[in-house]
């Protein structure tokens, strides 16, 4: 089977009411303002400047293949390219190899939609702008699903509720880790207009993956990608209720 991966081109939350989908209840991330962008990272996270963000939900977890089945099952939709593979389609694991589209069509079945990059890196870091969800402590394998030494027992993706000492201020899990996460964002600089070879053309992904070095694992860290690709064995998605 083709096993493609995505490469380069506190306190817990309140419940948002109903669980809208089973098992992965919306938890609430308060608005305000908070520290967006990262001056000592790569030159797309840059500059680190202070955003007012709106408040929105999010899903406690990645949407797991059990999760994504059901949507398959409700819309006739396609099924994940990984679904059946031995690992990467365990039913309590992220579902991977979906299509920016695909997320799309998941989320909005259930009234949702993707985050944007601020949604993610709100989530992720806290109002503070903390490096990882978890604060400022280096990642360790207690914290996060990360690198290709599978010595840990984990040689791909883990169960989304897995790493409770990861979890971000609000409770959310493996916000980075485990798997890459599509946002809705274009890539583009966060100042000024992106080139003409890329304007419109890239997504961005956040938030690194089981194969992922350390490097890629903070809450700043940004991955421009095809769209279109549903290959990736190691790209999933979360989805919010979100204002704008």
């Amino acid at each position: 089977m083709l096993l493609a991966v995505a490469a380069p081109l506190w306190t817990a939350g309140a419940v948002a009411g109903e669980d809208i989908i089973a098992d992965n209840p919306l938890v609430e991330i308060p608005g305000g303002p908070f520290a967006f962008g990262n001056d000592t990272g790569d030159e797309n996270e840059r500059p680190r400047h202070v955003v007012e963000g709106l408040a929105f939900a999010m899903n406690q977890t990645e949407i797991t293949n059990a999760q994504y089945r059901r949507f398959v099952a409700a819309t006739g939709h396609r099924a994940a390219f990984y679904d059946r593979h031995p690992v990467l389609g365990l039913p309590d694991h992220p579902v991977v190899g979906v299509s920016f589209a695909d997320a799309v069509a998941f989320c909005a079945h259930y009234g949702l939609k993707p985050p944007s990059e601020q949604e993610y890196e709100r989530a992720a870091r806290g109002p503070q702008g903390a490096r990882f969800p978890w604060g400022d402590a280096p990642v360790d394998a207690t914290r996060a699903n990360y690198g290709r030494d599978a010595s840990d027992g984990h040689d791909m993706t883990v169960p989304a509720r897995s790493f409770a000492l990861g979890a971000s201020r609000e409770g959310l899990l493996n916000l980075v880790g485990n798997v890459w996460e599509w946002t809705r964002d274009f890539y583009a600089p966060y100042g000024g207009e992106a080139p003409p070879e890329i304007a419109g053309k890239y997504r961005v992904l956040r938030g690194g993956a089981w194969n992922s070095d350390p490097t890629r694992l903070s809450t700043t860290h940004r991955l421009a990608y095809d769209p279109d690709f549903r290959f990736a064995a190691n790209g999933g998605f979360r989805c919010v209720r979100s204002p704008d």
